[in-house]
């Protein structure tokens, strides 16, 4: 999820002075995105696991030992889910030529630890911060904006094509690739919701018909996703 002064990423502007978009990636930005990235693969590991205190019933099952796959499986989610969204917005923000780095957000991340260990993941790790943007350039910011969800959902269709190709040859890897696709999409399509700092509500200001598009295609996708995995338990529905 992106973030800023609570869980979404926000601008100074300082037309004076603009900083440089060729800086290097700082110490900072490098410990704060490992520190969120180990935060939200911990709470993915939990969740994914079935070793929240709701669904055990014990706090003792939170930190008991899981399966390798579980860890596989919640590091690729927070990779393209959480990492790659971020770094999405980051790039195009570079590209436009603003400063933009990642910065943890640690009340968010607090939540998201207490969150996944009652057995629901609420995740606000951080945002990537953009700096010199002027905030009336609702192209800039909507380009901006819309690069993380649309990542996700570059994501999440390479793992749908994988999640059928595996089906197909009667391969279990397409369970765990029919997740990633799910999660992917539920990324993308919460972060597209038009209403406060959300992605979605700068790329509504830039353009009603371009946020309607990009969130029917999310929707949609991340409803498929949703009942192959969870109704069907295959990509091909009626398989």
């Amino acid at each position: 999820m992106s973030g800023g002064r609570g869980p979404y990423y926000y601008t100074v502007w300082t037309p004076a002075a603009p900083p440089l978009a060729t800086h290097r990636t700082s110490r900072t930005e490098l410990a704060h995105i490992t520190v969120a990235f180990v935060v939200l693969t911990a709470c993915l590991v939990i969740i994914l696991s079935g070793h929240s205190f709701l669904e055990s019933g014990t706090l003792a099952s939170i930190i008991s030992p899981v399966p390798i796959y579980w860890f596989v499986i919640a590091l690729a989610a927070a990779l393209t889910g959480f990492i790659a969204h971020e770094m999405a917005h980051k790039f195009v923000a570079r590209r436009l030529g603003y400063w933009a780095e990642f910065r943890m957000w640690p009340m968010g991340l607090l939540l998201a630890l207490i969150s996944s260990a009652g057995g629901l993941l609420f995740a606000a790790p951080g945002a990537t911060m953009v700096q010199g943007m002027d905030p009336r350039d609702v192209q800039g910011w909507g380009q901006t904006g819309v690069a993380g969800p649309i990542t996700n959902l570059l994501f999440a269709t390479v793992f749908y094509v994988g999640s059928v190709g595996t089906v197909l040859l009667h391969s279990g890897l397409f369970a765990p690739l029919l997740f990633l696709a799910m999660i992917n999409t539920l990324f993308a399509t919460f972060n597209l919701l038009p209403f406060g700092l959300l992605d979605g509500a700068k790329v509504y200001r830039w353009g009603v018909g371009r946020w309607l598009v990009v969130f029917i295609v999310s929707a949609a996708f991340f409803g498929l996703a949703y009942i192959a995995f969870y109704s069907y338990g295959s990509p091909l529905l009626a398989w």
